[in-house]
């Protein structure tokens, strides 16, 4: 009698464990879903934005205070004013809108744009970086999800043959379009002190400061692209994470070459 109890309880103890890792991953291919779907319809707004924007000169309004706002990213900004500009990898995944809150620097690490609560988060511009002015590094950071989204692909950049067929970022901010080439790719770590602390450079109070910064990312790079920088250039800094270190990033750094 009682082997059979502890049968009984023992297969009603798999049954609850299946069904909660049913319930787990039911959670997870649902949340990949909407998060999908809510960038897609972001993506396909500022298309169509931008295609009914064609014909106004630069697809710009001015706002107060003299700037001009691209036109395609207009009705994005009034649905979340934290939006910052916009990123992308043409042949990737990598097509998402940049927030911006410097009060609350990581807030967009666990909410979507319409500031819920979401583990796939929206890519966000560090604090202390300014997209608009902009600083001389504007660093992004989206996280390593599983299923390939966010900045996942950015692990590709560790092919060199990937590298050579996507040398080019493409960052808009809400004033202006941007284009990067990829200067350097290398891993390191955060929280010690062995790692490269490449998060803390925004802006270079002098050319030598500028020159360590570049020095030091194309030392580390995991090969060599033959693309430098000098002071007064403006470079962007996309960084995730990276799981054959603790607390490891996967980083890459791009020059910005024009519009």
């Amino acid at each position: 009698m009682m082997k059979k109890t502890i049968y009984v309880a023992g297969v009603m103890f798999c049954a609850l464990l299946s069904v909660v890792s049913f319930c787990h991953v039911a959670r997870y291919y649902a949340a990949a879903h909407k998060s999908a779907e809510e960038f897609a319809y972001l993506a396909g707004l500022a298309r169509q934005e931008g295609e009914s924007a064609e014909g106004t000169p630069g697809g710009k309004t001015p706002e107060a205070g003299g700037r001009n706002r691209l036109d395609k990213y207009k009705e994005l900004c009034r649905m979340n004013g934290d939006m910052a500009g916009w990123i992308s990898i043409e042949g990737t995944k990598i097509s998402y809108p940049v927030m911006h809150t410097p009060g609350n620097p990581d807030y967009y690490l666990d909410h979507s744009f319409e500031k819920e609560y979401s583990a796939y988060g929206v890519p966000f511009a560090a604090g202390h970086c300014s997209p608009l002015l902009p600083s001389d590094n504007i660093i992004i950071y989206g996280h390593h999800m599983r299923n390939g989204t966010m900045f996942s692909g950015l692990e590709d950049y560790e092919d060199k043959d990937f590298y050579e067929r996507h040398k080019t970022i493409c960052f808009d901010t809400l004033a202006e379009t941007g284009k990067y080439e990829v200067m350097a790719v290398f891993k390191t770590t955060v929280y010690d002190q062995e790692g490269f602390r490449f998060y803390l450079f925004a802006n270079a109070e002098t050319g030598e400061e500028f020159k360590e910064y570049v020095e030091k990312c194309k030392e580390l790079s995991l090969y060599d692209t033959g693309v430098g920088a000098e002071y007064g250039d403006k470079l962007v800094t996309l960084s995730t994470c990276e799981y054959s270190h603790k607390n490891g990033r996967f980083v890459v750094v791009a020059k910005r070459i024009g519009k």
